[in-house]
């Protein structure tokens, strides 16, 4: 564990220390202490803070890069601004996962509680993708190396409707995918995009601005009774559910702070469902790279309406959990590498409209 908060390596060595699974190998105050014992404690994972003196995460990540390249690191931020950004600039530049620094939880208790619940099984899971030691049951799989093939189980087919709306849904490796997807879809999109990432409050926001300015589609944090336009994106606020509901001849997005559904809010399942009951079968669910099975029932509901539903492929998940699970349920029309989607996505848009409704998006990905 690398913190220069003497207080919080405290808190983790504490929260990890009853997982008789896991043993804290070496702690160390700032990055450049980090790599000088990495070496020497030959550690299968590495949690990293982002503020430290010296050398901070960034720098320290960059540098373990270099050299491990496979070795697993997981950044441990603070929900702020600057902890936000730090931390999607540590994602893109390979951090595996992150988990946010309790705050205002009740004491040391409920913070050793909390980093306990949300530390542990992405520890467990990068791990074993990293190949240092096998899945706790329960656990999905994930991409190298290959813990076992896992069948894709075809959705059965039926007849085509025109898609109204793309709902995504995405948690662990997600930032990555939807910068190497949104930015792929074309400004005359002629539907809107709703998107639920798993992201606590803050980092929603940054990474609604990020994806705004690679992306030829509008990209926005979602905030309430907004009309949903075609050529648009929505991304669920942390700690909220999305929905969308219809008054009249328009439909609006809508959140709320419902209970939280697969220990999530916001929710895949949340959403799927919102825009199964208002779109029927003109809905195209997408589920993305992440750990467990939000996303499954919702799936479900898409398709009981008539909808699609397309996931992304084992081989290019940072986890196989919520698209695999989709999958093996027979509930996936498709399953694609991540740099299909894009075009798949624009394909069944197409479909059922004239050549004028699309006629800006065939040369954008090169379809004939």
């Amino acid at each position: 564990m690398v913190d220069d908060s003497v207080v919080v390596r405290r808190l983790l060595t504490d929260a990890l220390s009853d997982d008789p699974a896991l043993e804290v190998v070496g702690a160390a105050a700032n990055g450049r202490i980090a790599l000088a014992r990495i070496p020497q404690v030959n550690p299968d994972v590495v949690t990293l803070d982002v503020e430290m003196p010296e050398m901070d995460g960034l720098e320290a990540l960059a540098a373990i890069r270099r050299t491990y390249a496979r070795l697993p690191v997981i950044m441990f931020s603070t929900v702020t601004d600057r902890g936000a950004a730090a931390t999607l600039d540590a994602l893109s530049l390979g951090a595996n996962d992150y988990v946010t620094k309790p705050s205002n939880v009740g004491g040391a208790t409920a913070a050793i509680a909390r980093i306990r619940e949300e530390l542990i099984p992405k520890i467990r899971i990068h791990c074993a993708a990293a190949g240092a030691g096998p899945l706790p049951a329960g656990f999905p799989s994930a991409p190298a190396p290959r813990l076992a093939k896992r069948a894709f189980v075809p959705a059965a087919p039926r007849r085509e409707c025109r898609v109204e709306i793309v709902a995504i849904g995405v948690s662990t490796g997600g930032p990555n995918a939807l910068a190497e997807l949104i930015p792929r879809l074309p400004a005359h999109l002629p539907v809107p995009v709703v998107i639920v990432q798993h992201m606590p409050p803050i980092f929603t926001r940054f990474l609604a601005e990020r994806l705004a300015s690679k992306s030829q589609i509008g990209v926005e944090e979602a905030s309430p009774n907004h009309v949903l336009e075609a050529g648009h994106a929505w991304l669920a606020p942390g700690n909220f559910h999305m929905v969308v509901k219809r008054e009249g001849t328009v439909v609006r997005i809508g959140t709320h702070q419902g209970p939280p559904e697969n220990s999530c809010r916001p929710a895949v399942d949340v959403l799927f469902r919102s825009v199964a009951e208002i779109y029927g079968a003109g809905v195209l669910g997408v589920v993305m790279t992440g750990m467990g099975q939000d996303g499954l029932r919702g799936a479900e509901h898409i398709r009981e309406r008539g909808g699609r539903v397309i996931v992304q492929d084992e081989a290019t998940s940072v986890v196989w959990g919520m698209p695999g699970f989709v999958a093996q349920a027979g509930l996936a029309d498709k399953v694609l590498p991540l740099d299909q989607i894009a075009e798949e996505i624009v394909s069944r848009v197409r479909e059922f409209r004239g050549t004028a409704a699309t006629r800006g998006i065939q040369p954008q990905l090169g379809l004939r």
